[in-house]
């Protein structure tokens, strides 16, 4: 029988074996949680020091995002060009579309830039998963969305602090209501517990568990396009290698739809830190 190739480093990720097809005597190379682990660029895993793929995925993102913006607004017209208006375009969806019509236009303003900032940073991420090369969205590291949702988490609850005070942040946070009798104090803790724990855990899990899931069907899809390439395969691995073209335009538009959830959740936690005690 013949076997995958498999490197002595567990951290090495080989995709496939270019000669291993269906009714080869090899098994088929199922992607798994070793696809999402990449040796390092520079530095040594061992020693938690270290510059790998998916981080230097992030910092070209990050200098893309800056780079696009400086670009579009560095020398701005009254009648915009082309990339302006797309620039434009952009900031004006989520300063009117999401923050003005989440957390009021009075209010939100102060936070546009933070909004903005993280929807285009997390669409950025998502969507290395498509391009050539890179084929790697980021998010699906569980370590970005955890930092990205600690800091809304942050935002959030001083924000809470300082517009309300101790008494009234837990208010906030808990919904008491002393007319409930007995039953408030039960609620309350429910609340605490869901607000101040679960909330966080869900914004980063929403986030990374779409990427994860859907970066894992591309490579099964595109895997097994290659993998039924020999004799009758040949019909299967079409039908598979079109379903890798679906899944992409799929993931296209769930790329997006992640980054808009993951900010619209953000504007309305920061709606209710402001918001009165309900």
């Amino acid at each position: 029988m013949k076997e995958p190739a498999v490197s002595a480093d567990p951290t090495q990720v080989l995709a496939f074996e270019t000669d291993c097809h269906i009714f080869d005597g090899c098994g088929f190379p199922a992607p798994g949680l070793h696809s999402f682990l990449f040796e390092p660029l520079w530095g040594d895993a061992d020693s938690n020091l270290y510059f790998n793929k998916p981080m230097l995925l992030a910092l070209l993102g990050s200098i893309v995002i800056v780079g696009f913006f400086w670009a579009a607004f560095r020398k701005p017209k009254v009648v915009p060009g082309k990339l302006q208006m797309v620039a434009e375009t952009g900031y004006d969806f989520i300063r009117r579309g999401i923050v003005h019509e989440t957390i009021g236009k009075r209010e939100g303003e102060k936070y546009v830039p933070l909004v903005v900032s993280l929807f285009f940073f997390v669409w950025m991420m998502n969507l290395w998963s498509i391009i050539p090369v890179a084929q790697f969205p980021v998010t699906s590291i569980i370590a970005y969305p955890a930092v990205l949702a600690a800091i809304v988490y942050i935002v959030w609850v001083s924000l809470t602090f300082k517009r309300h005070g101790f008494v009234g942040a837990f208010k906030n946070f808990t919904g008491y209501d002393k007319s409930l009798g007995p039953v408030a104090y039960l609620a309350a803790a429910i609340e605490l517990f869901s607000n101040l724990l679960v909330r966080p855990f869900t914004h980063a899990v929403r986030l990374f568990a779409n990427m994860f899931a859907g970066h894992t069907l591309l490579l099964l899809f595109t895997l097994a396009s290659w993998y039924l390439l020999n004799g009758i395969g040949f019909a299967y691995a079409g039908v598979s290698f079109v379903m890798t073209i679906v899944m992409t335009a799929f993931e296209l538009f769930i790329q997006a739809l992640q980054a808009y959830v993951f900010v619209l959740l953000t504007c309305t936690y920061i709606q209710g830190a402001l918001a009165k005690h309900h």
